[in-house]
């Protein structure tokens, strides 16, 4: 069973973006009500609706020529032009234990690329070509999207390279599992998102990149869901591939650490495998074979709830954590734990 998202915009939207879309009008400002009003009559609807569709025409010849087919041993997938010196942003899982890397640039053009870095906790890495004549994209502040906002999906969805699907941003902030990751603060956009597709661009219509296309909604009962998927913020894009060109690793990455490894205790709770040396957990009291109950008021009945809970915390932040203490006569005690950051990539 799959789940329908598809907007259905009227021409007096289109219109409005249209209007609000024109070369003139800065990014953030937007039409008082009632400005330049269209005239009702048969021409004014065509017109808007042209206007408009010209103007996502100038966002894929903007984005497209950034946007670059990566093909491993393993599969294929999507990635973005980072910079003039070959820099490539992607996912982490279109490149990892692929060997060889292949890119296909949208002229036809074809480099092997080495990884430079890659963050599994963030799911993005970094590869790179020796090539001349590249068009970077320019990333926008993600930050500034709003729910209703159109944006243009372009990748290579099922291998047909240089595809553009359209769309709205349907929701912000959501938080989702992906690759064996947990990711926060997701862009959920109803532009199609196939296999493949993960790495590229999800750009506004301003023909900024807003966001890295990774995922889509899947349900081990219903299946996937089309018109429902998740791309990463641009801001975290930009930050993370540019620590991973700069120092080829990621040394900041802003994610909450709580020093544990642990598992699912059926019925109970996050189970602690081990305790990190010295780490947040530690200097707390935890102790192996202890049950994490909750984080900061936030029930953690399994391993996954705990890592979501833990991806909407930040470093330094000092969060009570109710445990089950092992021994013989179970106890429950809550911790006040500082957290660290998560390790370095």
């Amino acid at each position: 069973m799959r789940w329908d998202g598809a907007p259905a915009l009227s021409l007096l939207a289109v219109a409005v973006l249209a209007a609000s879309c024109s070369g003139s009008t800065p990014r953030t400002s937007h039409p008082e009500s009632g400005s330049q009003a269209l005239s009702p009559g048969p021409q004014a609807a065509p017109s808007a609706a042209l206007a408009f569709q010209q103007g996502v025409v100038q966002v894929v010849q903007e984005v497209a020529p950034s946007v670059v087919r990566i093909d491993t041993r393993t599969g294929f997938g999507s990635g973005v032009i980072f910079d003039s010196q070959g820099d490539i942003v992607t996912n982490a899982h279109v490149v990892e234990g692929g060997g060889a890397i292949e890119v296909t640039l949208a002229s036809g053009r074809r480099y092997r690329a080495r990884l430079v870095g890659s963050f599994s906790a963030d799911d993005l890495a970094v590869i790179r070509v020796r090539a001349g004549s590249l068009h970077p994209a320019t990333f926008g502040d993600s930050s500034q999207l709003q729910v209703g906002d159109l944006v243009v999906a372009i990748g290579n969805p099922l291998g047909v390279q240089s595809s553009v699907t359209e769309g709205i941003v349907s929701a912000l902030g959501r938080t989702v599992e992906e690759s064996g990751a947990v990711l926060p603060d997701m862009i959920q956009t109803s532009a199609a998102v196939n296999p493949g597709n993960s790495g590229g661009a999800l750009a506004d219509l301003w023909g900024e990149v807003v966001g890295m296309p990774t995922a889509d909604a899947t349900d081990p009962d219903l299946g996937s869901g089309p018109g429902i998927g998740f791309a990463i913020p641009s801001n975290v894009v930009r930050d993370i591939a540019t620590q991973i060109v700069r120092y080829g690793r990621v040394v900041s990455s802003h994610r909450a650490d709580l020093g544990v490894t642990a598992a699912t205790a059926e019925g109970q709770g996050a189970l602690v495998l081990s305790v990190s040396p010295g780490g947040p957990a530690e200097r707390a009291g935890m102790r192996p074979y202890d049950v994490i109950t909750s984080v900061d008021g936030q029930p953690t009945p399994s391993a996954e709830a705990l890592a979501e809970v833990l991806a909407g915390l930040r470093p330094g932040q000092a969060v009570p954590v109710t445990v089950e203490a092992d021994g013989p006569v179970g106890r429950v005690a809550t911790l006040t734990v500082t957290l660290g950051q998560y390790p370095e990539g």
